[in-house]
């Protein structure tokens, strides 16, 4: 058999799939982005060489959700969002949305109920996207979280159901309020028990978005995928063309990084078997982590681009900095540790740490952007949300929590707004609410999620 053979998507619910293109070579699979010379041909297609489902509709794009957790709050000063004569203006730690700010809602008042009163850091997280009660003890019990309940639902139009991403170890043992620190280690469970899994290692991720495996893992994928690659490319339109170049340079351009990390995460492995030490309990780099914060963060997020890119998946999140983070931050020169600088939250050095934050957040904004789909780009079809799990680090106030999305779920959602329901009332100002709405919007319709059983009004 070729193994560069263009071939189907596996069997699991074929049926389900929307139409698409997979490049297979030896070890890999590499789904491509949407191509208008596929979804209108891709009948007459798919006889030749079984690269597209025919049996799926070439009507709709898919509709994405991504969220991104920065820990310990935000600077006040300047997180902020109003409606002005000209549009939607922002506050300095949001400034880097500004290209994008047509997109981007500013919602502000909104709470966790049941995250409040319980004591401070893992109470405030471990059910964020869940709005259930979490339990002290050994025993951790909590809720399902809404990126989840979408992934069962969604995941079964894709390859991979989502990705669960982290820039930070989890912590292990327990806080003195006696609730575990895997509620401040995780956002996204998978049911009331157990969290997802976080991946740490962009080599990983990478690996997992293209079925990289076995040997050839150390050989370029697109080296693996060329010919098959050239031969799609004579065959679809000029423009198809120039958007499989891009997509296929973008794909060598995170690849070329994730080939020294992987020679990085290997020798640090080596070093665990001979020290006996488990990796989690290393520092930076020799866990295998990169060194530089900011090449972990956009790698991380390259990943999820290209996910949403090629929808392998349409659900993602990516905890930039947990909860009690131990990030130190040299290139925004500050000198304390995360936590440690949001106790001065108000200070200019924590204001760079979170615009550095919301910076990962513009960047994928931006690249999904730059992803044509259809009459409208990629963040038109998806939703992508920034949350921490208190607006106070100083104070351990989350009686409000800082929200921002950006993106409209295919003109489901309507942007360029600030929204501000602190004074509406505590049963409509949940963010539980918030999840229903947006829910909705991706057809995962609930009678009641978390602790809310009516959506966010002004949506």
């Amino acid at each position: 058999m070729n193994p560069h053979r263009l071939s189907p998507a596996p069997q699991r619910a074929a049926f389900q799939f929307p139409r698409r293109t997979f490049l297979r070579g030896v070890g890999v699979t590499m789904a491509l982005p949407w191509m208008e010379s596929i979804n209108t041909l891709g009948a007459a297609v798919a006889p030749q060489d079984g690269s597209v489902d025919p049996a799926a509709p070439a009507t709709g794009h898919p509709q994405r959700f991504a969220v991104m957790f920065m820990g310990c709050g935000v600077n006040m000063d300047h997180w902020w969002g109003k409606n002005g004569v000209s549009g939607l203006e922002l506050g300095k730690s949001l400034q880097p949305l500004d290209p994008v700010k047509s997109k981007v809602n500013v919602i502000h008042g909104l709470f966790n109920k049941r995250a409040t009163g319980q004591g401070i850091h893992p109470a405030m997280t471990g059910n964020l996207l869940s709005g259930v009660p979490i339990q002290k003890g050994a025993i951790i019990h909590g809720g399902i979280s809404m990126d989840q309940v979408l992934a069962n639902h969604l995941g079964q139009q894709t390859l991979q159901s989502s990705l669960v991403l982290a820039c930070e170890p989890p912590m292990t043992g327990y806080h003195e309020t006696n609730f575990s620190n895997a509620y401040s280690s995780h956002i996204s469970w998978q049911n009331a028990d157990s969290p997802v899994p976080n991946e740490l290692f962009p080599s990983l991720a990478f690996d997992s978005l293209f079925e990289n495996r076995g040997s050839a893992r150390n050989i370029s994928i697109l080296d693996r995928v060329k010919e098959r690659a050239e031969k799609l490319g004579r065959r679809i339109s000029a423009a198809d063309k120039g958007k499989l170049d891009e997509y296929l340079t973008s794909v060598r351009s995170v690849e070329q990084n994730i080939e020294r990390l992987r020679a990085t995460k290997a020798r640090a492995e080596s070093r665990s078997r001979e020290t006996g030490r488990e990796l989690f309990t290393m520092k930076r780099p020799d866990n295998g982590l990169p060194e530089d914060l900011r090449e972990h963060a956009r790698l991380m997020v390259d990943i999820i681009a290209l996910a949403f890119q090629t929808d392998k998946t349409r659900v993602a999140s990516l905890i930039l900095a947990r909860d009690l983070s131990s990030l130190y931050y040299p290139f925004l020169d500050v000198r304390d540790g995360h936590h440690g600088a949001s106790h001065n939250d108000l200070s200019d050095g924590y204001e760079r740490i979170c615009r550095f934050h919301l910076g990962q957040l513009a960047y994928l904004a931006k690249r999904l952007e730059a992803m044509p789909e259809g009459e409208g780009t990629v963040l038109d079809n998806s939703c992508l949300m920034f949350l921490s799990n208190m607006m106070s680090g100083t104070k351990h106030d989350n009686r409000k929590v800082p929200v921002v999305t950006v993106g409209g779920l295919g003109g489901t959602l309507k942007t360029g707004r600030a929204l501000n329901y602190l004074d509406a009332g505590d049963d409509n100002r949940k963010l539980c609410s918030l999840y229903l709405g947006i829910m909705d919007r991706m057809g995962v319709r609930l009678d009641h999620f978390g602790d809310a059983d009516h959506r966010l009004a002004n949506l």
